[in-house]
């Protein structure tokens, strides 16, 4: 056990490496970084009509002998000396893969430096909106548990009946439905969109919070969480209702509970007695991968959506305004989370079920 655990920490070493440097590399070739985006802002114009007529994607130090005029067409008018300093600001006078060194050994240490353009810190930027988005998954991540599960059961006990036909059909058109397609159609239905106004758009609490009762604050939390967590909800029970459901099956079929039955023992007692623990000891250890899923990939476009102010929301405009610190540190942390969150649910597979050994596998 202690062997594999090490062989796994070892292996997120390279595999963190090459998450980073592909990512450095495509973010490098993208057009519009922060200097150019400083630059089009001077002028007065978006970054989109500087890509348009000739703003590529030069401006990270690739050529660092190039001239100021070649590597920012359309400067005109701008003191090259200014560009200069803005270059030096951003660290982009030096050369792609120093400045890739150099974040990776800052990174080593946890050092993930400034935002760009927040004047802040990133762990405190990211520690600022991990509230929010934690909120989403830990609530998706319960709900999807307590609405998977029960009806995985009642489908692997009725299998082939009405009730698992008409539960199959549902499951599929929610599992086939993106998550924001189905949230834009909550947002145009019941929050203002062109019927009703019933739930609110934006934050995660309302503006007289403070000045709620405990209980107030209670409904208007869960008021304003309730059409993303929906949304989330929707999209996420599927896969993991028809994997209940799939275990169970599976162990219908064992002797054992052919043996349980041939003892006169009764179906709720062969159910919850020996099936239930045995089939859901896949479903409960890949609680932690499922819990980073939701969290940092599944509401990446509900926080956008509904203007929560969260990691997603925090990712998107860093990407958006090209805050390199930001968009690669949060890279580096949440990465190397997964990775770790991966490892803890492979050693409770193993703690929960004794006939797995993923240390004897090979390769």
């Amino acid at each position: 056990m202690t062997g594999y655990v090490l062989k796994r920490l070892l292996l997120i070493i390279p595999t963190l490496f090459g998450i980073m440097l592909v990512n450095f590399i495509i973010i490098q070739a993208a057009p519009g970084g922060p200097v150019q985006q400083i630059l089009a802002k001077i002028r007065g114009e978006s970054s989109d009509v500087e890509n348009r007529f000739g703003g590529g994607g030069q401006d990270f130090g690739f050529d660092s002998t190039a001239s100021y005029e070649s590597s920012y067409r359309g400067v005109q008018g701008i003191d090259p000396a200014f560009i200069k300093d803005l270059e030096r600001q951003f660290g982009f006078d030096k050369p792609a893969y120093q400045r890739f060194f150099i974040m990776i050994g800052n990174y080593l240490t946890f050092d993930f430096g400034k935002s760009y353009f927040r004047d802040e810190k990133v762990v405190s930027l990211v520690c600022s909106k991990v509230p929010v988005s934690a909120s989403l998954g830990l609530w998706t991540t319960l709900l999807v548990y307590c609405i998977s599960i029960p009806l995985g059961i009642a489908k692997a006990v009725r299998d082939g009946s009405r009730f698992d036909v008409i539960t199959s059909g549902v499951v599929i058109i929610a599992y086939a439905i993106p998550s924001f397609l189905f949230a834009l159609f909550l947002i145009i239905m019941f929050a203002g969109g062109s019927f009703w106004s019933l739930f609110p758009l934006r934050g995660l609490t309302s503006d007289n919070w403070q000045s709620l009762s405990l209980f107030g604050k209670a409904v208007d939390y869960l008021w304003h969480l309730a059409l993303p967590i929906f949304a989330m909800v929707i999209a996420g029970f599927a896969k993991l209702t028809l994997l209940t459901k799939n275990s169970f099956l599976e162990e219908i079929s064992k002797q054992y509970i052919v043996t349980a039955r041939a003892k006169g023992l009764s179906q709720k007692r062969v159910l919850y007695g020996h099936i239930f623990r045995n089939a859901l000891l896949v479903v409960i250890a890949g609680f932690p991968a499922a819990f980073i899923h939701i969290l940092f990939t599944s509401s990446l476009l509900i926080e956008v959506l509904f203007s929560l102010d969260g990691l997603g929301l925090l990712g998107f405009e860093a990407a958006m305004s090209r805050d390199y610190p930001v968009m690669f540190g949060t890279l580096y942390m949440f990465t190397l989370l997964g990775m770790v969150l991966h490892l803890i649910g492979d050693l409770l597979y193993m703690a929960v079920d004794r006939r797995i050994d993923l240390t004897a596998a090979r390769g």
